[in-house]
């Protein structure tokens, strides 16, 4: 694909946020399928000893780096991407412009009070129109095909699953298929529980120099010191062996 890198064993589109959002648009008003996914420092590093994680992820037909960290390492690699994309950004931008493209979306993930909190909050911000459906993200894995179908039958145009990661990037894989009446299909993580209010997001200052990871690691230090402490290890000695592979 054009404007695609390849560095750690992962596909990255060469995107701007403005290029992501026009390419989305432009799929929805052609009614095809878009499967979206986002790539992280942590997620990398699963990614290296997960082959399903890996492949969920590179079969997608947009990748973004959401993570600063990744962009940095792209430039250091010497394939230099334009600018983060953050999930929960590109989220917060298709959701504000669903009214006036008449979207429809389908919220899917985390607590139960939680997923009907954002529904609430957008229901008031912008419209009941915009919301196809929503459904909290505990489940069977033999729960997931008849998910699945219930979203495709919702008449959503747009897929938000707020899952943690492997499950929501193979998900959306496995069921892509079914869920082809969905124009854009897209991974969000925690940003429901950023959305409700439920976990606080860094200052943009610090998203800026890539210390979002320290805000989330500072507000639950006992859930997160492995997570990123040690993820971040891993993946800077990932890109220093790649380094001189070349």
């Amino acid at each position: 694909m054009k404007n695609r890198i390849h560095i750690l064993n992962t596909f990255i589109d060469n995107l701007s946020m403005q290029d992501t959002l026009q390419k989305i648009t432009r799929t929805i008003t052609k009614k095809q399928q878009l499967h979206h996914v986002v790539v992280n420092a942590g997620k990398i590093v699963a990614m290296q000893k997960d082959p399903e994680l890996r492949e969920s992820v590179n079969a997608s037909d947009l990748i973004n780096a959401d993570g600063q960290a990744v962009v940095w390492a792209s430039k250091f690699l010497g394939k230099p991407l334009k600018e983060r994309v953050s999930g929960i950004d590109l989220m917060q931008n298709l959701v504000a412009k669903a009214p006036e493209n008449k979207h429809k979306i389908f919220f899917f993930g985390a607590k139960e009070e939680i997923v009907k909190k954002v529904v609430d909050i957008y229901t008031e911000k912008y419209s009941l129109e915009i919301v196809a459906g929503y459904r909290n993200g505990y489940f069977d894995k033999k729960e997931e095909t008849l998910i699945a179908k219930q979203i495709a039958e919702s008449g959503a145009n747009i897929l938000f699953v707020a899952i943690s990661s492997p499950t929501k990037e193979n998900f959306l894989y496995q069921n892509k298929n079914i869920l082809a009446s969905v124009n854009f299909i897209m991974g969000v993580g925690g940003s429901f529980d950023v959305i409700a209010g439920k976990v606080k997001r860094a200052p943009v200052w610090m998203q800026k120099y890539g210390l979002e990871w320290f805000y989330r690691f500072i507000q639950e230090p006992g859930r997160m010191w492995k997570r990123y402490l040690i993820g971040n290890t891993k993946f800077i000695l990932l890109v220093l062996k790649e380094k001189l592979k070349r």
